[in-house]
């Protein structure tokens, strides 16, 4: 007879959202190596070292089927940041990333006094909130340069990783929540912002 239990289902689905999250980011790859995107080097170092230290975080804190999700998201940034060096923008001049920098070492310094593991957790999620900052400057002011299927794959993948959530509570919850409306305001930005929303007027060259 076949059993197949609602805990077997939700660690599939966990599987499925880190497989697809990853795949988002195969498409930021593409796109930079097309000279369409310009990672922003900041927030995607950031997130390339901090991404492992939140995967590991929040599995400590009792994750188990959503942890997929959160190791993908430590090994695309990874790759994308080490063509950053290369291919992105931004650095230690513009104030926008020194400032994400500023709230980055705060943050850190914070992360380090504490031994709790879903303290460390919350900790660690405001240092990549951080480094999210001069990516949403940039697609507000150069959507052009994002990758927008990037984002709404994203979207996508942190939406069934919230079906794979084993236990609801606030360890558990506010990684996959998190992740979800960050990505849903990027993707917001670019609607607003960029070539994919059908509504935006074009006038020599500009975007209103």
């Amino acid at each position: 007879m076949f059993d197949f239990a609602v805990t077997d289902f939700k660690s599939t689905l966990g599987l499925v959202a880190g497989i697809i999250s990853f795949s988002s980011y195969i498409i930021y790859i593409v796109s930079i190596l097309r000279g369409k995107t310009k990672p922003s080097r900041i927030s995607w170092f950031t997130w390339a070292g901090m991404g492992l230290v939140l995967a590991l975080s929040y599995d400590l804190s009792g994750a188990a089927n959503t942890v997929w999700i959160a190791y993908f998201e430590f090994l695309g940034p990874l790759l994308i940041s080490l063509l950053s060096i290369k291919y992105g923008v931004g650095g230690l001049k513009d104030k926008t990333d020194l400032m994400a920098i500023g709230g980055i070492v705060l943050s850190v310094v914070l992360w380090i006094i504490t031994s709790n593991p879903v303290v460390a957790l919350v900790t660690n999620i405001v240092i990549d909130l951080f480094a999210f900052v001069p990516t949403i400057k940039k697609s507000w002011y150069k959507p052009e340069e994002e990758e927008f299927w990037t984002w709404f794959v994203g979207v996508f993948a942190d939406t069934t990783n919230m079906f794979a959530i084993e236990r609801p509570n606030f360890a558990i919850l506010i990684y996959p929540i998190y992740i979800l409306l960050v990505d849903v305001i990027i993707v917001t930005v670019l609607l607003v912002r960029g070539k994919k929303n059908p509504f935006i007027r074009r006038r020599q060259g500009k975007i209103f």
